[in-house]
């Protein structure tokens, strides 16, 4: 596994509550049975609100998630490049909670 996806598994798996998933042929972590994150061309992208959103999108390189690439991109979507990687933790964390409410994390180390 790249460091990418062993980042992507670190940042979301240790929510309480997720669950493995695919979604459009990707890996994905689904909350209360709806996505909250995935990855997708090693980043990691995240299904977001508000300030956090409007955060992740100022990124450089950031941008609205558009799986089939044909300019119809998913507007609460965010993909996010590994360069951000400190934010993925509670930017999946934060997307988590958008989908599914309160939410508990395990201890772990990112």
């Amino acid at each position: 596994m790249s460091p990418e996806e062993n980042l992507y598994h670190a940042s979301a798996s240790p929510i309480e509550g997720v669950e493995e998933s695919q979604m459009f042929g990707k890996p994905c972590y689904k909350i209360k049975g709806k996505a909250f994150c995935c990855f997708f061309q090693n980043e990691m992208v995240f299904k977001l609100s508000g300030e956090s959103h409007s955060e992740a999108l100022a990124m450089d390189g950031a941008q609205l998630f558009d799986p089939s690439g044909k300019g119809r991109a998913m507007k609460e979507w965010v993909q996010l490049p590994f360069d951000y990687r400190e934010m993925w933790g509670r930017l999946a964390l934060s997307a988590a909670v958008y989908v599914g409410g309160e939410l508990r994390v395990a201890s772990c180390e990112l």
